[in-house]
């Protein structure tokens, strides 16, 4: 292979959503040079809904608060609502791109075709306005997101009516005039579902199993700010939130939902109380698992029918790295590849899986700290320093640590890649610290303090 164009000391990053900055970003601080790549036109990822793979729809907001959820070096505007709309969260992130002058160093309308190792070094094909280039980078950092290939389960049987994924769905007026019945009982499916309310004739819910139901807001606070100042077990923790929750929302059998079988944070739980609002004034009438599909007629597991002009799955998305091979991510089986806290391969010094990490309340900012491990990794492997070969031998020796805490996820793909946020910061935040003790001096003014 003879790469047409090498940049032999920079670092590709592919992706320019949110941890596609926070790549850039770290990058930055630390020295290290790179080349972003990203197909569509701008930053935001996600969140620029006129992105044309991006997933999201009119009505979206952040399901986690700001202060939870923005950068610590680069807050929110003060006016920003506690749960901004997409379209303010895709200001903020060209807002923190323009700061830190970070849009200079990527090449947009940029899809990377292929990526695959040459010695120690990885070659990049991309494909911008259909001119292929093949390139040699030092290291990939793959930031390309979790939430843009569909899971589209195979119905049973065969639906004569207009069937679409929550990735399709954009507008509520698609919902118009329409008897409705959505699958899938996520935070999507749950929002959804609220939207459809207000234009479709009628609306369904399908679910196979329980969920927990958390507001937004707890005594005019976001819920999720609430806690927190004193860390307990993990089992009285679960059990504690579990009751609170259930004394404020109720159980969601009471609202004609079935109720979870497994403990509290051991799925991600549903952030929405809208749901169960519209379902106990009957707004949106609960159903179980669907049994078989005929034409428009839906028969669920109790032997109950129903006719539906329109089918909405939210039933999510999958892991879809489609321009390198499965084994070079050590994706041995399951949902996720096996990587050290979800970022780091037990072989390869110069391939990061980036944001492939989920936890309720990680937000940016954790994130962010992921990206900084890695940059601080990359200069003092670099630099031959001693910390960043002690961390070569842990990412070896610990390739399927991902920090889960101890909890007991659900066998479920989306789940493969989650982790327990305190956890995971503790374990991410100790390797910044030890990492940065023999940093270059010129190198730790620059960038401050250690974590």
């Amino acid at each position: 292979m003879n790469p047409d164009q090498d940049d032999a000391n920079r670092y590709a990053i592919i992706g320019a959503g949110p941890m596609g900055l926070a790549c850039a970003r770290q990058l930055q601080r630390y020295g290290i040079a790179y080349t972003g790549l990203e197909q569509h036109s701008d930053v935001g990822g996600l969140w620029d809904i006129d992105n044309p793979h991006s997933t999201m729809y009119d009505s979206a907001h952040l399901i986690s608060s700001k202060g939870m959820t923005e950068f610590t070096e680069f807050p929110m505007p003060e006016h920003t609502p506690t749960y901004p709309k997409h379209s303010t969260l895709k200001q903020y992130f060209q807002d923190y791109a323009a700061h830190f002058g970070l849009s200079k160093d990527y090449e947009f309308n940029t899809r990377v075709v292929s990526v695959e190792p040459e010695g120690d070094k990885w070659v990049i094909t991309t494909e911008h306005q259909g001119e292929k280039k093949v390139r040699r980078f030092a290291g990939v950092l793959i930031a390309n997101g979790t939430l843009h290939h569909p899971n589209r389960p195979e119905l049973p049987g065969n639906f004569s009516g207009e069937l679409y994924h929550a990735c399709d769905y954009r507008s509520p007026e698609l919902f118009k005039g329409k008897r409705v019945l959505i699958i899938g009982a996520g935070n999507s499916g749950c929002d959804i579902a609220v939207d459809a309310v207000h234009h479709a004739d009628s609306v369904d819910f399908s679910t196979r199993r329980g969920y927990y139901f958390l507001p937004k807001f707890i005594m005019g606070k976001p819920s999720d700010s609430l806690g927190g100042k004193v860390r307990l077990p993990r089992r009285i923790k679960q059990t504690l939130d579990a009751f609170l929750i259930r004394m404020i929302m109720g159980k969601p059998s009471q609202y004609g939902l079935p109720d979870p079988d497994y403990r509290m944070y051991e799925s991600h739980p549903v952030i929405n109380s809208l749901i169960l609002h519209h379902l106990g004034h009957g707004d949106i009438t609960p159903r179980g698992s669907i049994q078989n599909i005929s034409d428009k007629t839906v028969t669920f597991e109790n032997d109950e029918q129903q006719d539906y002009d329109l089918i909405l799955t939210a039933t999510g998305y999958k892991l879809h790295y489609p321009f390198i091979r499965r084994e070079l991510l050590n994706w041995q089986q399951g949902g996720a590849p096996s990587l050290y806290l979800n970022a780091m391969h037990p072989d390869y010094d110069n391939l990061f899986m980036m944001g492939m990490v989920e936890a309720a309340g990680l937000g940016w900012q954790g994130r962010a700290e992921q990206a900084e491990m890695i940059a601080l990794y990359i200069r003092q492997l670099t630099d031959g320093k001693a910390s960043a070969q002690k961390l070569q031998q842990i990412k070896k020796a610990e390739a399927h640590n991902r920090a889960d805490g101890g909890y007991d996820y659900l066998k479920l793909d989306r789940m493969a890649y989650y982790v327990e946020k305190e956890t995971y910061r503790k374990a991410v935040n100790g390797h910044i610290h030890a990492l940065r003790q023999d940093l270059n001096p010129a190198l730790q003014q620059t960038t401050g303090e250690p974590a």
